[in-house]
């Protein structure tokens, strides 16, 4: 697609990514590292990045990194976490203005790497362990991010889903750790942790925007140097036929139950079929148009909210929905209905152009965005393919009505979760 031509370069530790675009008026940095997500250091990794970008060596308090952060004519700098399939990957995200457009021309592009290169390699520290203080903090405001989970239903109500759906399996593991875990995390085991994972971690460093790819690589190369490493790679999980349908009810004191199903798409991103499976899951229940949402929601009026979305590294796909306590059965029975309607080609072709159409117009809104068009490219990274954006649309609209219904074939239900209250009877 035009504007997003990814050069990939091999550095030192690491691979850098240069897309050359004129198509925004900053230029993006983001840092991602990626390993197989694990029970032992789930917690750790959801805490240091908020360490790291917390304060470092030169910018020893977060007000002084955020004050720097301003001068740079008002750079953004965030940290975020997420689960991949099976891994667990760190982001840090700079996106600073392009000189060209300011007044003073003052390069800032240099600057970018160099604060980027603070706060991954120069971090806080005092002897063999990160600033206490910061630590300390970090970890209260841990504490209250996996807290909050637990308070959003909505939200709990996928967790607990995928908790039962994927037991036994690292995915079943919170993308923000264990809150048991966070007090023996020390500023001196974390300090370990972190060197740890910049030996090990897979790294890739995405620049985005109007550069040269000669300066980009003349800066990385000199502000980032690592380890060269050969990353782990998470382990074949094999899994299990669904013999039976694992139905979990759950009580709370809550007014609106929440209904989530879980299933085994059998495809992941990387694979023939997946094109297919992505306007499978836009007609079955990822739009507004989709079946779920008329007969779930407007339809039989049965539920709040109607949807389904897909774990494209994984192979799974979650259906959502808020309904009334009384209505379980039936919704139940409404949302089967259509997947039995989905197997058997039971959709118009207006339904798969209209998909079609509104999965292109998603996919050129996340590129409108420079963090959005990272998202998109490391889907490369995580599932070791290299499908290109043009590739993407075109074989999404290629995509037959006889391949929709083979994928639905594929497709079995795992686990029912349903959160609900308790005078609804369990």
């Amino acid at each position: 697609m035009e504007g997003a031509v990814e050069k990939v370069i091999e550095m030192q530790g690491y691979k850098l990514h240069i897309v050359e675009t004129d198509k925004y008026k900053t230029n993006t940095f983001v840092w991602r590292m990626k390993a197989p997500l694990t029970k032992e250091d789930v917690t750790k990794r959801a805490l240091l990045p908020q360490v790291l970008q917390s304060s470092t060596a030169q910018y020893s308090s977060t007000t002084a990194l955020r004050s720097y952060l301003d001068e740079l004519y008002g750079a953004t700098l965030f940290v975020d976490l997420a689960k991949k399939g099976e891994y667990h990957v760190m982001s840090f995200s700079l996106e600073i203005a392009n000189e060209k457009f300011l007044s003073d021309s003052e390069p800032l592009l240099k600057k970018g790497f160099e604060l980027l290169a603070e706060v991954l390699t120069k971090p806080n520290t005092s002897g063999n362990a990160f600033d206490k203080d910061t630590v300390e903090k970090e970890k209260r405001t841990l504490k209250q991010r996996i807290q909050s989970v637990y308070d959003d239903k909505m939200r709990y109500s996928n967790v607990r889903l995928l908790e039962e759906m994927c037991k036994g399996e690292p995915y079943a593991l919170q993308v923000n750790g264990e809150a048991q875990d966070v007090d023996a995390i020390t500023p001196e085991n974390l300090y370990e942790f972190y060197k740890q994972v910049f030996l090990e971690d897979e790294m890739d460093l995405y620049i985005i925007g109007d550069v040269k790819e000669e300066e980009v690589k003349k800066f990385a190369s000199e502000l980032l140097q690592f380890e060269n490493r050969k990353p782990k790679e998470c382990a074949k999980q094999a899994v299990s036929k669904t013999e039976k349908v694992n139905e979990v009810k759950e009580q709370q004191d809550v007014k609106q139950g929440k209904l989530n199903m879980g299933y085994r798409t059998n495809i992941v991103y990387g694979d023939p079929d997946y094109f297919a499976l992505q306007v499978f899951n836009g007609i079955f229940g990822g739009f507004s148009h989709s079946k779920l949402f008329i007969n779930v929601r407007e339809k039989a009026s049965l539920a709040y909210y109607a949807a389904s979305r897909l774990e494209s590294h994984k192979g799974l796909m979650m259906v959502m929905s808020g309904i009334d306590l009384k209505n379980y059965d039936q919704a139940v029975g409404i949302i089967n209905e259509q997947m039995e309607a989905m197997k058997n080609g039971d959709f118009t072709d207006q339904e798969l152009d209209q998909t079609k159409a509104v999965i292109q117009n998603q996919i050129l809104e996340t590129i409108d965005t420079s963090r959005g068009l990272t998202e998109i490219l490391y889907h490369n990274v995580i599932s070791d393919s290299d499908i290109s954006l043009d590739t993407w649309l075109s074989e999404m609209q290629k995509t037959t009505k006889e391949e929709i219904t083979a994928v639905a074939k594929k497709i079995e239900l795992d686990t029912i979760y349903f959160l609900t209250g308790s005078e609804a009877g369990a």
